[in-house]
């Protein structure tokens, strides 16, 4: 494999302000990009494999996920997906069994103040629900 830094090819130009500028064919500076996105892209995921062992981030099963893309309702699936009864959830929220029951199959929205509960409940974020 040929070292890229060998094979990039540069001219360097001065502007009428005194500016230097480079210029380089166009496929070397297409291979420069996609190394720094490559770059960033490993930094991305080591950061996220470090918030995943620090429990910051968690993973969520497919199954689980394709619920929630197809619009089902965010709470219910996050609390089957912590294995949680909704009586329990309704519980540890504060809530009535019976407002827990009509949040989920959208007979009622939930104000703000029970939805932030039922998210701390369920040691989701905010954003997670919306």
């Amino acid at each position: 494999m040929t070292d890229k830094k060998s094979t990039m090819r540069a001219q360097f130009i001065m502007t009428a302000t005194g500016e230097r500028l480079a210029v380089m064919p166009e496929a070397d500076y297409n291979r420069m990009l996609e190394a720094l996105e490559d770059r960033a892209d490993a930094e991305a995921v080591r950061e996220f494999k470090a918030r995943l062992a620090t429990g910051e981030e968690e993973l969520m099963p497919a199954e689980f996920a394709h619920r929630i893309i197809g619009g089902e309702n965010k709470i219910r699936v996050w609390r089957e997906f912590r294995a949680i009864a909704d009586r329990e959830l309704a519980e540890k929220a504060e809530i009535s069994a019976e407002c827990l029951s009509q949040i989920e199959s959208g007979e009622r929205d939930g104000s703000f103040g029970t939805i932030k509960k039922i998210a701390a409940a369920l040691k989701v974020s905010l954003d997670d629900l919306a």
